[in-house]
């Protein structure tokens, strides 16, 4: 091989060497960043004080009682309604026009420390509200009782008056019968909104 062949590939190789090596120094500036998001629901819990509101026994045509009891807003959202679903057992008693004792037990729902001979907000027997749609329920009641926008950790008293009525008939199949009362407060968040 000549000596120009030879010195023409030492050049070649030179500068492919010097290519490399340069192309492997090149030098930039460069920066990174992150970030996150974190979402966490919040929650509705309705709690009743006391969970038992009456427990009374050996009671007669012509009584009544009244009691009050507060439901308490403990979760981390606000409540924009609560609906009220009646359901009750009995022993099977029933008198001679067919009526079990949930349809002469009535209740007159109050508010606000309303005295006991003052007129009530809603009326009904406890069979008529265990027929009542909940949702209805709250419309009737709605503005009255404390059915809506409970506030997270607030309290609102609930006042019943329960009375056992007297036909003026005979009730004579009753006696001894009892009625176990539940009563479901559905509580249900508002829509959502921009936060």
């Amino acid at each position: 091989m000549s000596i120009k062949k030879k010195l023409g590939l030492g050049i070649a190789s030179a500068a492919l060497g010097l290519s490399l090596v340069g192309g492997g120094t090149f030098a930039y500036f460069s920066a990174t960043t992150q970030a996150t998001a974190e979402f966490q629901a919040g929650t509705l819990k309705l709690s009743a004080h006391p969970t038992e509101i009456i427990n009374i026994k050996n009671i007669k045509p012509g009584d009544w009682m009244q009691r009050t009891f507060n439901l308490q807003n403990d979760g981390s959202l606000d409540i924009h309604t609560i609906n009220l679903a009646t359901n009750y057992s009995t022993g099977g008693a029933v008198d001679q026009f067919g009526k079990n004792l949930g349809d002469y037990i009535q209740v007159e729902v109050l508010y606000h420390g309303q005295p006991a001979n003052s007129m009530p907000i809603y009326l009904s027997t406890l069979s008529e509200l265990r027929s009542m749609s909940p949702e209805i329920l709250h419309e009737t009641l709605s503005g009255h009782v404390p059915t809506a926008d409970l506030k997270k950790g607030e309290t609102h008293p609930f006042i019943v008056k329960f009375k056992f009525l007297d036909n003026g008939a005979d009730q004579n199949a009753f006696q001894g019968e009892w009625l176990r009362l539940e009563w479901t407060f559905n509580a249900k968040q508002g829509t959502g909104v921009e936060l």
